[in-house]
């Protein structure tokens, strides 16, 4: 029985230290916290890259962690300080609710307010009929753009969070969601508030809204971004964490233990970080057409800065975006294309790719642009 024992936890140990080689992290880095999540993962923001995960791949309840989507579509759907009615059979659903009444005039401003910090229901409902026409129409939205994200686990069948046929999303969509929220400014300043002062009503007035994410008072460090809990999900929660220049992102779904999971991740994963620069790609060619040569050289200036995560970089891709062919003359270091650096299917820079030398014309082309031009300008004498 001892023995078989001390092979089932040879077995754990090999099972573990694949898992740590798998998402890109050397086998014997630092030990990570024990997690009490069913779900959880810490990524880089800046490339994507996993540095602890937890059945981050199973899809499960995520509760108002749902609102980032939410919030997300209605900022980037503009006018957003417009003044509107809300919508009264939108703002009647149960839960917790920025407090919504009939006849209330809103912005969808105050309404991203209220999904962020309160994680008003109400807030989701109201901003989803604004936004999309109607419920149904902007959860098609909802869904879309979680497509368009790269979200291969998610179904969105609520706009607010609450418990839905199908409704759900892993870990690692929802830190996809949360890296892409994070490139929207607006996004950011709301959720890294721990309370806020909106406009709204019937007569509109000020009333300060306050934020459930206790990380924000915990950690300066803590940029939001999104509490949840439904009876069906557990606690969701969904933050980043700016600390020297880096910034993660963790993801845990149904953990009881959310607040200190995070802090203990956190802390883990920074404590493993450092610079490191790719190797700059070789010169690539493009045709040039009409020119003294029939090819030219681009170059990049430099590559992006990156972190090496416990000494492993993430993994990079690089291709070049260029035109089928450039027309001469072309003068060295005018920008030709693009270098896009991928880890995976995640695009994390472009760094412009610029011309190595200069291509004049070639002789025959430099006479007939000179023809050209004196029968331009004898054409403009005579008329």
């Amino acid at each position: 029985m001892k023995r078989f024992f001390r092979r089932m936890q040879r077995l754990c140990c090999a099972v573990a230290m694949s898992a740590g080689l798998l998402y890109g992290l050397p086998a014997d880095a630092a030990e990570a916290p024990t997690i009490s999540a069913k779900g959880c993962v810490l990524m880089d923001a800046q490339t994507g890259q996993v540095l602890f995960a937890l059945n981050d791949q199973e899809k499960l309840p995520m509760a108002s962690t749902t609102k980032i989507m939410t919030t997300l579509l209605t900022l980037e759907s503009g006018d957003l300080d417009t003044p509107f009615i809300v919508d009264s059979d939108a703002i009647h659903v149960e839960g917790s609710s920025m407090g919504l009444q009939e006849g209330d005039t809103v912005t969808r401003r105050a309404l991203c307010v209220g999904m962020l910090l309160p994680s008003g229901n109400d807030g989701a409902n109201a901003a989803a009929v604004s936004v999309g026409g109607s419920i149904p129409d902007f959860l098609e939205m909802m869904n879309a753009r979680a497509k368009q994200i790269g979200m291969t686990r998610s179904y969105f069948a609520s706009p607010s969070g609450l418990d839905a046929e199908g409704h759900g999303a892993s870990a690692y969509d929802m830190a996809l969601l949360a890296r892409e929220a994070l490139k929207n400014p607006d996004f950011t300043a709301i959720c890294s508030l721990q309370s806020m002062t909106v406009c709204y009503g019937n007569p509109p007035y000020a009333r300060t809204l306050t934020n459930t994410n206790k990380l924000l008072s915990m950690d300066d460090t803590v940029i939001g971004m999104k509490t949840g809990f439904t009876d069906a999900a557990g606690r969701c929660l969904v933050s980043a964490c700016r600390r020297h220049e880096r910034t993660l992102i963790c993801v845990t779904l149904n953990d009881r233990n959310d607040w200190a999971d995070h802090s203990a991740l956190y802390d883990y994963g920074f404590a493993g970080a450092e610079a490191y620069t790719p190797p700059v790609p070789e010169p690539i060619t493009v045709q040039v057409e009409g020119g003294s040569v029939q090819a030219l050289s681009g170059y990049i200036k430099e590559a992006p800065v990156l972190t090496t995560w416990y000494g492993k970089p993430p993994v990079c891709t690089v291709t070049a975006s260029l035109p089928p062919f450039l027309t001469a003359p072309v003068s060295r270091g005018t920008k030709i294309g693009e270098m896009i650096w991928r880890n995976g299917s995640i695009e994390f820079a472009r760094t412009p790719i610029f011309a190595a030398d200069t291509i004049q014309l070639a002789a025959e082309s430099q006479s007939e642009s000179w023809l050209n031009r004196t029968i331009s300008r004898l054409r403009q004498l005579f008329q």
